[in-house]
This record gives C-alpha cells, sequence and structure tokens, in this order.
C-alpha cells in the first residue's frame, strides 16, 4: 500500500485499529497476562523478544489479516523487528494494515489536573526512521484527570503543536488526549475538550489532517463535531480500563468512532493457547471489535 491507498484505508475501512504499543513500564503487564512470568526473561532485551514474539503471532494469525483491522500502532522496538523476514511495517502493509508509531516517551507529572508528555527530544530521528520504514502516522499520549480548564488546555496545545511537527515530516499524527475514565469530572472537562480540540483543529493549515484517539465519552456522540471536521481523518476510541464488553457497549452508542483497542483485543490471548485456539480468541475479540466500530 502507498500512501494515498492507507490514508483512504484509514479514512474508510470498515474496522478498527489494533493497539500493539505496550512499552517499558506495561509490557511486563502485558507479558504475564499473555502468560510469560517474570522469571522467564532477564533485562530489557529479553522482555522484548518475548513481547515480540508475542505480536508477531498476533500479526501472523490468519483472523488478523481478515480485513476487520484496519491498522496497528506499534512501539519502536516492534518496527525494528521482523516479521515473516520483513520489518514490521512491510508484514502489516502485505496483510492490508496501515502501521503507525507510538512516538511520546511517556507522561510528565501531574500538573492542573493532567499529566502532559514529557519533552520528545529523540522525536525528529524517530521520525525520520519511521518514513524510513514506511510507516503511515504516529501516535502520542496525553492523559486529562479532571475537569481543569488550564491543563486540559495545556495538553491540547502541546498534542497540536507536536502533531504540526509530525505532519511536517510527512506522517499522519494521530493526537491522543486521553480522559481518564475513572474521574468524577470527565463529563464537564469532555466538554472543555472537545471545545479545546475544536479550536486546534480550526487553527491546522487548510489541507492538514490529523486523526484523534479519544476516551468513549460520557455522553452518547459528544465528538461528531470533531469527526465532522474536514482536517480530521478518522476518530479512534481507546478502552481506557473498560472491560472489552463494556468498552465495546458504550463506543457502539459513538456513530463515527472506531476501535483503537489494546488490553480488549488482547486478554484472552494466551502463550500455551494452540495456533487453533490462540486464532480462535482472537478472531472472537476482533469480530466484537470491529462490529462495535461500525455500528450505527
Amino acid at each position: 500500500m502507498n500512501t494515498q491507498e492507507m490514508t483512504a484505508k484509514i479514512a474508510n475501512g470498515q474496522g478498527f485499529i489494533a493497539a500493539l504499543d505496550q512499552s517499558g513500564g506495561s509490557t511486563p503487564k502485558a507479558l504475564r497476562g499473555y502468560g510469560v512470568e517474570d522469571n522467564e526473561w532477564s533485562g530489557d532485551d529479553e522482555m522484548f523478544a518475548q513481547i515480540h514474539t508475542m505480536r508477531s503471532r498476533v500479526i501472523t494469525t490468519p483472523c488478523f489479516s481478515s480485513g476487520k483491522v484496519i491498522g496497528a500502532i506499534l512501539f519502536e522496538k516492534t518496527m525494528d523487528g521482523e516479521v515473516d523476514g520483513k520489518s514490521t511495517a512491510d508484514a502489516l502493509k502485505a496483510r492490508g494494515i496501515v502501521p503507525f508509531i507510538k512516538v511520546d516517551q511517556g507522561l510528565a507529572d501531574e500538573e492542573n489536573g493532567a499529566q502532559m508528555m514529557k519533552p520528545l527530544d529523540k522525536l525528529p530521528a524517530l521520525l525520520e526512521k519511521s518514513v524510513g520504514y514506511g510507516m503511515f502516522g504516529t501516535k502520542m499520549r496525553s492523559v486529562i484527570k479532571s475537569a481543569n480548564a488550564q491543563g486540559i488546555a495545556n495538553v491540547v496545545a502541546q498534542q497540536f503543536e507536536v502533531g504540526n511537527q509530525i505532519a511536517d515530516a510527512g506522517l499522519m499524527p494521530m493526537l491522543e488526549p486521553e480522559f481518564d475514565i475513572t474521574s468524577d469530572s470527565r463529563e464537564e472537562g469532555e466538554e472543555t475538550l472537545l471545545a479545546e480540540i475544536m479550536k486546534g483543529l480550526d487553527a491546522l493549515p487548510e489541507g492538514r489532517k490529523v486523526m484523534l484517539k479519544l476516551s468513549i465519552p460520557v455522553k452518547p456522540g459528544h465528538y461528531a463535531p470533531a469527526i465532522e471536521h474536514p482536517n480530521v481523518l478518522r476518530v479512534v476510541a481507546l478502552s481506557g480500563g473498560y472491560s472489552t464488553d463494556d468498552a465495546c457497549d458504550h463506543l457502539a452508542k459513538n456513530p463515527g468512532m472506531i476501535a483503537s483497542f489494546s488490553r480488549g483485543l488482547l486478554q484472552d490471548l494466551r502463550k500455551g493457547q494452540s495456533n487453533g485456539e490462540f486464532d480462535g480468541a482472537l478472531g472472537k475479540a476482533i469480530d466484537q471489535i470491529q462490529a462495535a466500530s461500525v455500528a450505527g
């Protein structure tokens, strides 16, 4: 797939984006869920080798290339690796799946009820490498924890600032100002978040498109104005700690949003499953998430 084909796939595809980008501190937990205990690896290199083996198994499982997964978000080390003797990006594209790369370097300490991204000092080199691999887009995460107007404005401003830098490098930025679903003030805060996002979208250069990855809102349809904005290629939803069933139930009430789930996709996969059992468990999750993504 070339860039034009990948853009069309993301804009119009009747499916969802798989989040395969656990990194650093979240990797051991992901491995334990898969059935790889801490004593089965030693040091970062062995840990990332284990998670790459798991991700390779996911990518090469028949149901993953059923057409229901239209994109996949990778961690840098996964992008650097190979699947079936090809770069991971090329292996995905051969299956009709558009590759994205996680580019943030973690979260800063909470301030004004939000966690902005740490300085992205490695971003220019990572963008150059990602373009070389033929990646389509990027993803970067901030977290909002309360309806603090200043904190929300700061998070959104940083997301758009870095997003423009990414777009200038020739990649599609996926902005992710996650709103913590456990926040007592989420409904109020999501009103502020939408207003800030719309200001950021209106300020983009003519013809520039971005993607948004957002928590499934308290009020169904809340993000419709962003979904319909001419500068938005697609709006995707994170599961944010919901179970797969709950995330899919909430998502189905938001036409125009598609899933970009991690735990909800992978939670029933185990290292000890036969290939048939693995394909069955993954296929069931893919079917459920895709159905919620195209509902309405």
